[in-house]
Parts: C-alpha cells; sequence; structure tokens
C-alpha cells in the first residue's frame, strides 16, 4: 500500500474550544489572502462560518490571532497577528512532531492495512 496514514491533531482546551487542521488552514488562507471571506470560500465555507471559526481562535487566547479592518473606501481585510504567526508555526511544528513521534505505529498500520479498504467520508473539518 503506498498511500500514507495521516494524523489528525485536535488540541482541546479546558473550555471545550478545539484547535486543530481546520483552523491551521484557514489561518493560513488569512495570510494568505488577507481576507476571512476569501479564506472561508477557498475551504467552501461560509463567511458566516469563517468569521466566527476567527472569532472563537480570537477569543481562545489572551491575544488576538487574527485582526481585521473594516471595509470602507480601501475594503477590509483580515491578517494574522505576530502572535497568530506564532500559533500557526507551533501548531504545524506539533503536527510534524506527532507524525514523527507516531512513524513505526504508522508504519505498521500501513504495512497491515488492506489494499482493498475504502476510503472514509473526507472533507474540511473545520473544528466543527
Amino acid at each position: 500500500m503506498g498511500e500514507i496514514i495521516r494524523t489528525n491533531l485536535r488540541l482541546t482546551f479546558p473550555d471545550g474550544a478545539p484547535l486543530s487542521h481546520g483552523k491551521a488552514e484557514l489561518m493560513e488562507l488569512i495570510r494568505e489572502t488577507g481576507s476571512i471571506r476569501q479564506a472561508a470560500v477557498r475551504m467552501d465555507m461560509s463567511y458566516r462560518r469563517g468569521w466566527l471559526l476567527v472569532d472563537e481562535l480570537n477569543r481562545m487566547f489572551k491575544q488576538s490571532v487574527v485582526e481585521t479592518k473594516h471595509g470602507g473606501k480601501s475594503g477590509g481585510g483580515a491578517a494574522l497577528t505576530a502572535f497568530g504567526e506564532e500559533l500557526l508555526k507551533r501548531f504545524r511544528a506539533m503536527e510534524q512532531h506527532t507524525m514523527t513521534a507516531l512513524k513505526a505505529d504508522l508504519d505498521w498500520l500501513a504495512a497491515n492495512a488492506s489494499p482493498q479498504a475504502e476510503p472514509g467520508p473526507s472533507g474540511a473539518d473545520a473544528d466543527t
């Protein structure tokens, strides 16, 4: 089987708020596009859902993760704060550490997985 078994790191904070690959992807797309709306569209979610996830991210930490600029003549926009950049960098590093720590077990699973196994439902899980 040539496919790699992937992990999905999900951190659940004491209040139940999750931080996982969906929010990390949203942060990356906000950094890339400068827009919550464009980032949400690229993830195939509504602007409202994107905005709610950004709001949740900003409430999860002592410092803001994403800062927004209200629209007007020059239009609105969004950007990761310095804290948001550090959060994203650390989360992606945690994902890599997880893959490294589990490599032997993942290799074993891959070697023993049925080649006929059908993939399960997939999609962009944005911490729903």
